[in-house]
């Protein structure tokens, strides 16, 4: 029997044989550039694991920090134990807010974990080193947003507890003044977050300065701007007023 064709064979223009594309197969054309393209593939290789080595270490690095911050929170969230109460091992507390914060200080120290100006600043004000802490409130004073204003306040604070300290008149009235001029720019933004607790210390140090007319119009400001609020602060204001005559 005679051997039968294969269809390809049969039809016009059809060769069964390797493909070739300018008298070349595709793989004779690869060939010679064979050496660039894995030189290229291995240039792509470093460079994408650079990028991506970069990324871990930094993310890593990110996450290290973060873990050494919730460590220092961890243990400022633990709470000061009511006068009488004793010690529970398996509930940490602290004796007073002093002994809180040298152990947040502490920690952030051992740990080389930076806290805002605000936060250590208030650490400090319960150490009792006032002048650090206004010290520390300072280098946070120019921040934007929230941390500024909070620097702001407590470093009117500070001021205010330094001031309350003096003894000579004369010392304790420019503290004083010192303090309300802080508080005056605590928050110029009246939509702006803690307008109401400014304008709240404001009227406490004009209050304590014995200008009473400029204490009540102050007081009136932070309560206006504190109605709707959840916190204390409408009914210290009220009190602030009352006291006032108002």
């Amino acid at each position: 029997m005679a051997d039968t064709p294969s269809p390809a064979s049969n039809v016009p223009g059809v060769n069964p044989k390797a493909v070739k594309i300018g008298g070349e197969s595709l793989l004779d054309r690869v060939l010679p550039h064979m050496k660039k393209i894995l030189i290229a593939i291995g240039i792509t290789t470093v460079v994408l694991t650079v990028i991506f080595t970069r990324r871990y270490f930094i993310e890593r690095g990110e996450q290290k920090e973060t873990f050494k911050l919730a460590n220092v929170l961890q243990i400022a969230s633990q709470p000061v134990r009511a006068v009488g109460d004793t010690l529970d091992p398996k509930n940490p507390t602290y004796a007073d807010d002093k002994e809180r914060a040298d152990a947040v200080i502490a920690a952030a120290t051992n740990q080389d974990v930076v806290l805002s100006p605000a936060y250590r600043g208030g650490m400090l004000m319960d150490q009792g080193k006032i002048d650090d802490a206004i010290a520390a409130y300072r280098v946070g004073i120019g921040a934007d947003g929230i941390d500024g204003v909070l620097a702001r306040e407590g470093l009117g604070i500070a001021q205010e507890t330094k001031a309350l300290a003096e003894k000579d008149a004369a010392a304790k009235t420019k503290g004083l003044e010192e303090a309300l001029l802080t508080f005056e720019s605590m928050q110029p933004d009246v939509a702006g977050p803690r307008y109401a607790y400014g304008q709240y210390h404001v009227g406490r140090m004009l209050a304590l300065l014995g200008k009473t007319d400029e204490a009540k119009a102050a007081l009136t400001k932070a309560r206006d701007a504190a109605k709707g609020s959840m916190d204390l602060l409408p009914e210290l204001i009220e009190k602030r007023l009352a006291s006032l005559g108002a």
